[in-house]
């Protein structure tokens, strides 16, 4: 029988719930029409597997230019009735407020189908934003933040984690770089090579391990294809100019396949100079950054399966007085293959068999400028060299005497081999290695059409080889002795999921999960100029335990959507950087001497009672009907309060921020206005300064239309202009180790575009 729905339904968008059957990638159901959310378990309700795209709607006329809704999209399983606008409950009328034709004003409200909160940008609301890395798109929603620590290298920091407990991914597999050692480092995914980003707030360690006890940010493209395009191709070419730093980038997407078999091709390049903040320019604050990947797949009715190769290259620079000074740059590289594949099998009993497999080779060189030499000099080289597998099985759902029970089983391996060398001094990092296997188990039981609810088990193995002082408080070079690590660190979550009346969802959920400390907090030995630290690894600490509860209420149907979480996390043994008072020059035997040429501050890794809890919020109230399009308000607020068990406060945590707007939006036209304000931050720990507070005001208007095509190809363009923080705020993050002397960008005008086919 000829199937006409796509294989992309296996890389469409919901929740990377830790406790639900779901990857990162897939789209959520639409909302249903009676109001009611439509949250089902992609387990209990998978779409249909095909190999052909659906058929294209026809080219919109001038009268109205319909752009494409999640219900039109390849593999949802709707493309006959996604032409015809839903009615609606509210009573709203139905050109103003159809989902089916008016596309969201942003991204904040998500359909939520999983136990943590979730938001998913998707590529139309990445594109009109300034800024090398997909964080500069994120770090402006509840419960993200970025390490804004230089242009090229902005880390997303999630309800105050970073590092090593925020697992960042693309396709399903971790990044393979070393942002998680060090802020200054960058992680290589461009925001053109995305087609989605889906956030999850709160500890996702169930499917992707202990690194993840924070959350994920996940980014999804078709680099590998999960289906054939209608008529055998589809494509993209994107691009944008930004006033603040002369920036100027341009991307393209092509994807073409027949008979089964798919082809993909991207690639990207951004330049940009120095940029402008209030107080002027800000030295040595550059990106050059280039990328391009080509995957196929095989597509058959029943499943996919797929490879794909990336190179990725970024030089940017380290802003900041000392940094300027000896113009530091990152010279960084990596080639990735990726594989990915499903199967689905339901006469079986299997609704799907999934796999993953990433193989990364990764490395930078830390450049400084020697002006006796003339020349530039290479203080520090890391690599890391990654692989990663996991496979997954889930099962079509079983009818139990109290409610239908779906499961899912897994295997994660990976393996990492680490190092970071020092051309002047002591190395950072001697080589390292570390293994992981983990298995988890995933539950959900509808007990009821409104009541579900979800569980996960995992259980990891980790080890961990390095070179360590025997002695870290009495060390000298002699003792330095290889050391072998191990932990099994467990996690475990249970929650509901319930529907309440007028299409709102309730979840509550509690967590325990475990860390298992990495090659750096354990091993680590060196001067790090980023951060101005001599860092210091502790072999003794253990394993870093979370406990957390968290009640969340959404809605994504109707004139009225939002999304709100309260949760609060007690840490047993939170490891941390422990500034000890003294100073160090670039070896340890000159910690704590009182050589006044000493420049760095040591810092040990330590183990500390913590507690985490805060507040995320976001919510859009369509206003009313107005030319041919919707006119609403926006609104969002968030803060998280962290303090050690001595009553410290936890270093470098985002302030309190609250933020509204105004929005209009129709077939064709997209308008909003926004501000967000950030308060002053004076909870800080020892050795911290406070943060004052800023105002960014932002406003974007964008127009798409449908060109006129030959043939089967029916191209659409979008243009438009944003405008960030236009008051010209002076924006100083209090997450940044750099805050004190180094400034966000000033006021920009950035014109983007896209020609998609």
């Amino acid at each position: 029988m000829k199937s006409h729905i796509s294989v992309v339904a296996v890389a469409s968008l919901v929740s990377l719930s830790p406790a639900f059957g779901q990857e990162a990638g897939h789209e959520p159901q639409p909302s249903s029409a009676s109001g009611q959310s439509n949250s089902v378990s992609n387990s209990a309700n998978l779409p249909p597997v095909i190999v052909a795209e659906p058929k294209k709607p026809p080219a919109p006329t001038k009268k109205r230019v319909a752009k494409k809704s999640s219900a039109q999209q390849p593999g949802t399983g709707a493309q006959k009735t996604a032409a015809k606008p839903a009615p609606n409950p509210e009573g709203f009328p139905p050109t103003a407020s159809s989902d089916n034709f008016l596309p969201p004003p942003g991204t904040l409200i998500t359909p939520q189908a999983g136990l943590n909160a979730t938001t998913v940008t998707t590529a139309p609301n990445i594109l009109p934003t300034h800024g090398a890395t997909i964080t500069d798109t994120l770090d402006q929603q509840p419960g993200v933040a970025g390490s804004a620590f230089a242009p090229g290298a902005n880390r997303p920091i999630i309800r105050g984690l970073d590092n090593n407990r925020v697992r960042i991914q693309e396709n399903g597999i971790a990044t393979g770089d070393v942002s998680d050692i060090s802020e200054d480092h960058a992680y290589p995914i461009d925001p053109y090579s995305a087609d989605s980003v889906t956030v999850v707030r709160g500890p996702a360690t169930i499917r992707y391990g202990s690194q993840a006890i924070g959350g994920v940010v996940s980014a999804e493209n078709q680099r590998i294809p999960t289906y054939i395009p209608y008529n055998g191709f589809s494509g993209e070419i994107m691009g944008g100019l930004s006033s603040v730093d002369g920036g100027r980038d341009g991307a393209f997407k092509a994807t073409a396949g027949s008979q089964g078999f798919a082809i993909h091709a991207d690639g990207f390049d951004r330049k940009s100079n120095d940029y402008d903040t209030p107080d002027g320019k800000q030295a040595n604050s550059f990106v050059d950054s280039q990328g391009a990947s080509i995957g196929g797949s095989f597509i058959w009715h029943d499943g996919f399966f797929g490879v794909s190769y990336t190179r990725f290259d970024s030089l940017y620079a380290i802003p900041g007085v000392e940094s300027a000074e000896s113009k530091s740059r990152i010279d960084m590289g990596q080639d990735k293959i990726n594989a990915k594949g499903e199967w689905r099998a339901p006469e079986i009993g299997l609704a799907a068999v999934r796999t993953w497999f990433g193989w990364d080779n990764y490395a930078h060189n830390e450049l400084d400028f020697d002006a006796v030499e003339n020349a530039d000099t290479v203080g520090s080289r890391f690599t890391n060299k990654y692989t990663e597998g996991r496979i997954e099985a889930e099962s079509v759902p079983i009818v139990t005497g109290i409610g239908a029970l779906t499961s899912t089983a897994g295997i994660q391996i990976s393996n990492r081999k680490l190092v970071g060398t020092s051309f002047e001094g002591d190395s950072l990092l001697e080589p390292s290695t570390t293994d992981v296997f983990g298995g988890y188990l995933l539950e959900e039981l509808r007990v009821t059409k409104p009541l579900r609810f979800q569980a996960g088990f995992r259980i990891e193995h980790d080890s961990v080889h390095g070179t360590m002082y025997d002695d870290i408080f009495n060390p000298t070079p002699s003792d330095l002795v290889g050391q072998h690590k191990t932990f099994d660190p467990k996690s475990a979550s249970l929650g509901l999921l319930y529907d309440l009346p007028f299409g709102v969802v309730a979840r509550l959920t509690g967590q325990y999960a475990e860390r298992a400390p990495t090659a750096q907090e354990l091993f680590s030995k060196g001067a790090h100029d980023a951060t101005g630290t001599f860092e210091i690894g502790n072999p003794d600490i253990g394993i870093e335990t979370s406990k957390s509860i968290e009640l969340g209420f959404g809605k994504t149907s109707g004139r009225w959507r939002f999304d709100s979480s309260a949760y609060y996390t007690k840490y047993d043994g939170y490891i941390f950087r422990d500034l000890t008072g003294a100073k160090c020059g670039d070896t340890i035997d000159t910690c704590g001497s009182g050589d006044p040429g000493n420049e760095f501050n040591e810092v040990i890794f330590n183990q500390r009672d913590a507690t985490f809890y805060g507040v995320e919020l976001a919510t859009e109230y369509d206003v009313g009907h107005v030319l041919r399009g919707v006119w609403g308000v926006s609104g969002q607020y968030d803060f998280v309060h962290a303090r050690f068990s001595n009553g410290e406060y936890v270093p470098r945590m985002p302030p309190h921020r609250l933020g509204g707007g105004l929005y209009y939006r129709d077939d064709a036209w997209q308008a909003k206005i926004s501000s967000l304000y950030a308060f002053s931050q004076d909870e800080i720990a020892p050795n911290e300064t406070p943060t004052a507070g800023y105002t960014l005001v932002n406003a974007e208007v964008s127009y798409t239309m449908a060109l006129d095509g030959r043939g089967a190809v029916a191209p659409r363009m979008t243009i438009g202009l944003k405008g960030e923080n236009l008051l010209n705020d002076d924006v100083r993050d209090s997450t940044s180790f750099k805050k004190d002397e180094v400034l966000q960008p000033g006021a920009n005008v950035r014109l983007f575009g896209r020609l998609a086919y």
